[in-house]
């Protein structure tokens, strides 16, 4: 599964790391846009396998933050 930006923006802040658990519903991570906080959570539950970006690193939308596996 891969946990994808919602909007262009910046990288405000990773919440989890590769190996840590997570459940459908928690956020992930959050992104800022225009002096706003846009929280990113997981569609479904699973481990991180990679993150894929760093805080402070520009994303556009749909591009991939996070990948959970089993």
């Amino acid at each position: 599964m891969v946990i994808r930006a919602v909007m262009g923006g910046s990288v405000w802040k990773i919440l989890v790391q590769p190996g840590d658990r997570v459940k459908a519903g928690q956020e992930v991570a959050i992104l800022e846009s225009m002096k706003m906080e846009i929280p990113i959570t997981a569609q479904s539950g699973g481990t991180v396998q990679e993150v894929r970006k760093n805080e402070g690193e520009f994303v556009q939308e749909d591009e991939v933050l996070i990948l959970l596996g089993e």
